[in-house]
């Protein structure tokens, strides 16, 4: 099922014990929230498309092919240049619901403060 985002959608591709796998599509020239998860790891990896992808204090472009392993607790977002951008998702956790995420920054308003 495809759930549509003001940045894009993601769609659930499998799930099982701890862990779930996901496809997002960021479209062009927007980008997730700046968030964080308390309880699950996350793993990218970049399908299609090109911008950047941010992990604590770090940031390396996107681009087909590149990974990045974002640590429980760790603040990150993804961001696509001119061109949708396509990133598997492999969830690891004990607890993956939807809700488990704090947002720092968002353009659309999103934020709880």
């Amino acid at each position: 099922m495809r759930v549509e985002r003001p940045w894009g959608w993601y769609e659930t591709l499998v799930q099982g014990e701890n862990y779930l796998v996901k496809r997002l599509l960021v479209r062009a020239g927007q980008q997730l929230s700046l968030q964080r998860h308390h309880h699950r790891s996350e793993s990218w990896t970049v399908v299609s498309g090109s911008g950047a992808l941010l992990c604590g204090d770090h940031s390396q472009p996107a681009s087909t092919g590149v990974m990045l392993s974002i640590p429980c607790g760790a603040v990150h977002r993804a961001r696509a240049d001119d061109a949708d951008l396509l990133i598997l998702e492999v969830q690891h956790g004990e607890d993956l619901r939807e809700d488990d995420i704090e947002r720092l920054q968002d353009d659309y308003g999103r934020v709880i403060n």
